[in-house]
């Protein structure tokens, strides 16, 4: 473990990690570990009726591990049997910011504001209460307050209660929460997700089985230069909190970051498990939880060479007629899935020949999801020769980054600058297809600063294919091999162990005469691939023979 840019929050997850598993089935503090049921431990004092504390704290725990559907279920029944406790309704109205996801619908922002007026209505017994109260009616404040503002309002709010409650763990938390939800997407120094870190680090050791404190370490070092820091929480937080999908999926993220693709591989089937379980409350609906974990699912298996598997994984995305939710999780599955089994494979004509799902037809409005299947449509008409089809999926690109342009943010992330990269690459690839040599490079080089910007949104395990490899393969086509190396050499550093780039730097090294780098990446994908079909893997496994 590297124990560098966050050295004593990041050591003390070792200490927590061991006491998350040694604690994982004692009843301590006030918590919600029952069978079938266990979602971690918090304790959140409130001036409520006695007899609703355990089903209000479950709702906290929900919340933390954003059950945001089953939290606000748990929050109307402790306000249903307590109608005076006010803090019930701020928990219903919390369930309708999701600060790392994307902003409320317009129906969320009513009904959120709705509950934030019931909770000010009903009032509170202590000024910590209200004070929770007052951040989450800041929040919903307005109808056309842009979302930005509204962030920022809440967060500022939260800092106030954190400040005026220090010995309120709660009030840390949902404060180091918004400071990641209103984190600048392009801020290479990550200043607010270090001190949202900080401000949990004293909690790490003495609340091992708190799922907020492990989720949002995961959120907040999901970045590549930060990920080693979060994996003894990754490795903690399904143990602590089995019961919850999201739980059990979100260690995923930092396994994807560093590599890791069997432990992927394994939190993302029993998170699907667990969300198709969960989901049987709507019947005939996709778990977007399900879908999500189904997308990472498939890219992990497809970074092994194991196609089969990923197809199995992709089918069950494209079954989906109807979501439980029809948020950003269930709709970016729903386009990349596909999008990435042909793609990863290289069959540039299913690429080309992709339509945008019919379960995505009523959802206009997430308009950077549509730019995966145009991406896909560009980069597979066009390396299959076919540039007229190139430049038509290429214009609906363009259409939708002008859109995404003069739109107010969509949230915290960057989605116009990552639908910018997206079009970028595309248009390098026609150009290439069309003969344009020296346009191609510069296009994907601008795709690649542009994507390397504005990173990833946690909706998706990587990008559906990384612009630094694309030009690492454009450079290989133009018989740069030099050039091409370090191009895949400087995507291995955002996305370590991806079967394609490896396979590049192979060749890249093999062309430049780096008989030793050739090797090196020869044995590093034959290790990960080695009895895959895939035939960038048989070649690396010649290329290994020979040096």
């Amino acid at each position: 473990m590297r124990c560098l840019l966050v050295p004593v929050f990041a050591c003390s997850l070792v200490a927590a990690s061991a006491a998350a598993q040694d604690h994982q089935h004692q009843n301590h503090q006030h918590h919600h570990d029952t069978a079938g049921d266990a979602l971690g431990t918090v304790s959140f004092a409130t001036t409520c009726r006695a007899d609703v504390k355990d089903a209000f704290e479950r709702g906290i725990a929900l919340l933390h591990s954003f059950g945001y559907d089953e939290a606000r279920d748990a929050f109307k029944g402790v306000a249903e049997r307590d109608p005076a406790c006010g803090i019930a309704h701020w928990g219903v109205a919390m369930t309708y910011y999701h600060p790392l996801w994307a902003p409320p619908t317009p129906d969320e922002l009513a009904a959120g504001r709705a509950a934030a007026e019931r909770a000010a209505a009903a009032g509170a017994k202590s000024d910590r209460e209200r004070g929770y109260i007052e951040a989450i009616g800041a929040f919903f404040s307005g109808a056309d307050t842009p979302y930005a503002a509204r962030a920022k309002a809440y967060t500022a709010a939260m800092e106030r209660v954190a400040s005026a409650n220090p010995a309120d763990d709660e009030a840390q938390i949902f404060f180091a929460l918004a400071l990641l939800g209103t984190a600048s997407p392009n801020d290479t120094t990550y200043a607010q997700q270090k001190r949202a870190a900080a401000i949990m680090n004293p909690m790490v050791a003495r609340l091992p089985q708190h799922p907020g404190i492990l989720h949002y370490t995961i959120h907040a070092f999901d970045v590549p230069a930060l990920a080693p820091l979060a994996l003894d929480a990754a490795r903690s937080y399904a143990k602590v909190a089995p019961a919850s999908p999201h739980a059990l999926h979100m260690p995923s993220h930092i396994f994807t970051r560093l590599g890791l693709w069997k432990e992927c591989i394994e939190s993302n089937r029993d998170s699907a498990e667990a969300a198709r379980a969960q989901a049987s409350k709507h019947p005939g609906a996709a778990s977007f939880n399900e879908l999500h974990a189904l997308d990472y699912l498939a890219y992990a298996y497809l970074q092994l060479g194991d196609d089969e598997s990923a197809r199995q994984a992709v089918d069950r995305v494209e079954q989906a007629t109807q979501f439980d939710e029809a948020n950003v999780a269930a709709a970016y599955a729903a386009a990349a899935a596909p999008a990435r089994y042909a793609l990863e494979r290289r069959d540039w004509k299913a690429a080309a020949a992709l339509r945008i799902a019919p379960v995505l037809q009523p959802l206009e409005r997430l308009t950077y999801v549509r730019g995966v299947t145009y991406f896909a449509n560009a980069i597979g008409a066009a390396r299959s020769g076919d540039a007229g089809a190139a430049r038509a999926a290429v214009a609906e690109l363009g259409k939708l980054h002008a859109v995404l342009a003069k739109a107010p943010p969509a949230g915290p992330y960057d989605w116009a600058g990552q639908v910018e990269s997206m079009h970028l690459a595309a248009q390098g690839w026609t150009a290439f297809a069309e003969g344009r040599k020296d346009e191609a490079v510069a296009r994907l080089t601008k795709a690649a600063e542009k994507e390397e910007l504005v990173g990833k949104h946690p909706v998706t395990p990587g990008s559906v294919l990384p612009a630094r490899e694309l030009l690492g393969d454009l450079l290989l086509e133009l018989d740069r091999p030099a050039d091409a190396l370090a191009a895949y050499e400087r995507s291995l550093e955002d996305a370590p162990k991806r079967l394609n780039t490896l396979a590049g730097a192979v060749q890249a090294a093999q062309g430049a005469g780096d008989r030793e780098r050739a090797r090196r990446y020869a044995a590093e994908l034959a290790a990960l691939c080695g009895d895959c079909t895939r035939p960038e893997a048989q070649r690396a496994k010649t290329v290994a023979g020979a040096l």
